[in-house]
């Protein structure tokens, strides 16, 4: 039997050609010559090669790294996310500050999310009353409360959700924002965020809008709600309107002290609305409790469904 051995010998600098030395078997040599101008796709294949290897190399450290994976999906969502809202800007120049505009930018941002492996269900649709504004109160998480919104748009009607001014300056997306009808105010300033809100609370009855709040002004991810902060409040009892809370259960597929992000399927319930006709804003401390009471219970409750749907088990 004859073994098979291949062994190629490149000329020194400034030659022409190359030999490419073939042993095909012990009693046989052959020598081939090859010009100079199959020196670029050589390199091409080598180029081709080490971008293949880099990728490679990518996916296995994703894979294997709880680190790298959570960044790695963070990236992917935030990028994927200006990317909706961004795109059909030319189209929202039509009709600008209109809660339409954010319609297409939500449905690519749920089908998004569910490709990450954030899957949402949304119970408590027939609580939902369009026929009348109100002031929506949700718990806030995570950036990925993004996904919730784009849950909540479609089904909510007219619709107008509250920021930080600091997100209008996140150009292009704070214009993308802007042009959906973003109310955005300075944290800061509360005479002048009150006196905006104020004037949006208007829209409630007079469009019969609804105006979506982070209560806790802030993220948390723990058992316990944060403290709900006063201006949603002052903006229902001064319109008059309804409250409608909307719960989300805990995220436990995402952990950011440990930087884990996995699958994991969550839940939004939509409750009932709370009237405020009638109340004035010596009623407000009484309400926050009453309302923070409410959320703070089905939070509990869906949570603890969430790690039974998930088949997680959480040691506390």
């Amino acid at each position: 039997m004859c073994g098979v051995l291949c062994v190629c010998v490149f000329v020194g600098p400034g030659e022409n050609l190359q030999d490419i030395i073939c042993f095909w078997s012990s009693r046989e040599v052959r020598i081939f010559k090859s010009t100079a101008e199959r020196k670029p796709s050589i390199k091409m294949t080598t180029s081709n090669g080490e971008l293949l290897g880099l990728a490679f190399m990518a996916f296995f450290i994703i894979t294997l790294s709880s680190t790298a994976r959570y960044y790695f999906k963070f990236f992917c969502f935030i990028a994927f996310s200006v990317v909706c809202a961004v795109g059909p800007v030319p189209l929202m120049l039509l009709r600008p500050r209109d809660y339409r505009n954010a319609l297409i930018p939500a449905y690519l941002c749920v089908g998004f999310g569910k490709m990450l492996g954030a899957s949402f269900t949304v119970r408590g649709k027939e609580n939902i009353q369009r026929n009348h504004g109100g002031v929506v109160l949700m718990n806030h998480q995570s950036a990925l409360d993004l996904i919730v919104l784009a849950e909540l748009w479609p089904i909510m009607g007219r619709s107008t959700v509250v920021a930080k001014k600091e997100v209008l300056y996140m150009f292009p997306f704070g214009a993308a924002c802007w042009l959906w009808g973003t109310l955005f105010i300075d944290r800061q300033n509360r005479d002048s965020a009150r006196n905006v809100i104020n004037k949006e609370a208007k829209a409630i009855n007079e469009k019969q809008a609804k105006l979506l709040f982070f209560p806790e002004g802030t993220r948390g991810n723990g058992d316990k709600l944060l403290p709900f902060k006063k201006g949603s409040f002052h903006v229902a009892v001064e319109s008059q309107a309804f409250i409608q809370p909307v719960v989300i259960s805990k995220y436990h597929f995402l952990k950011s002290n440990a930087k884990i992000f996995n699958r994991g399927q969550n839940i939004i319930k939509i409750l009932p609305e709370v009237p405020c006709a009638g109340l004035t804003k010596d009623d407000i401390p009484a309400l926050m409790e009453r309302v923070q009471k409410m959320m703070q219970r089905e939070y509990e409750l869906l949570s603890e469904e969430s790690l039974s749907i998930n088949n997680i088990s959480e040691v506390h």
